[in-house]
């Protein structure tokens, strides 16, 4: 069964509201939490300006795993404005899925505002997920086995790394894997 993207963000939108963000202080390299599906990177603020790596805090998870191949899953992460000052997001997450030493750029979720600009006050949260469509366990014609994903801010070239917290994603060919990043959104805080 396949679930359209925009339920599988409404979803996660709903649950975030209904409960705190956790997880545990992990740094580049990524990883963090005592179950392995959550990543936190957080570094000193500067007042103003664009939101960077080097002043927000990300956690990746807690996901909503596909439960077979073929079915769709979501990894969201939150973006939080660690510093006093506000700082905008302008466009996209640009995030990138690693299998070993072989990756792929995810291209924006269909209809997602890339030049969309929130602003983030101090102390406050934002998200975005990573829609993906699970792939076939141990084929490596139709999966790829992700173990990372990397990603940076939009203007930004700082990149954070974090644990990929799902099974393997499914190919749709050989330069493109079928998950997308979609906009960032308001996380109900």
């Amino acid at each position: 069964m396949r679930t359209a993207p925009t339920a599988i963000a409404a979803a996660l939108l709903a649950a975030l509201t209904l409960t705190a963000c956790s997880g545990s202080d992990g740094g580049e390299g990524g990883g963090g939490g005592d179950d392995g599906k959550t990543g936190t990177a957080t570094t000193e603020s500067a007042p103003g300006g664009a939101c960077t790596a080097a002043r927000v805090g990300f956690e990746v998870g807690p996901s909503s795993a596909a439960p077979a191949a073929g079915d769709e899953g979501a990894v969201p992460v939150t973006v939080t404005n660690k510093g006093d000052a506000a700082c905008t997001l302008k466009g996209l997450a640009g995030v990138d899925l690693f299998a070993g030493d072989k990756s792929w750029a995810l291209q924006p979720q269909e209809g997602a505002p890339e030049e969309t600009e929130v602003t983030l006050e101090g102390g406050q949260s934002m998200i975005f997920s990573i829609s993906y469509v699970r792939g076939v366990a141990g084929d490596p014609e139709k999966s790829a086995a992700v173990d990372q994903l990397k990603l940076t801010l939009p203007g930004d070239s700082k990149v954070s790394s974090f644990k990929w917290p799902d099974p393997e994603v499914a190919v749709k060919s050989e330069s493109t894997l079928e998950a997308t990043v979609g906009p960032f959104l308001p996380t109900g805080e």
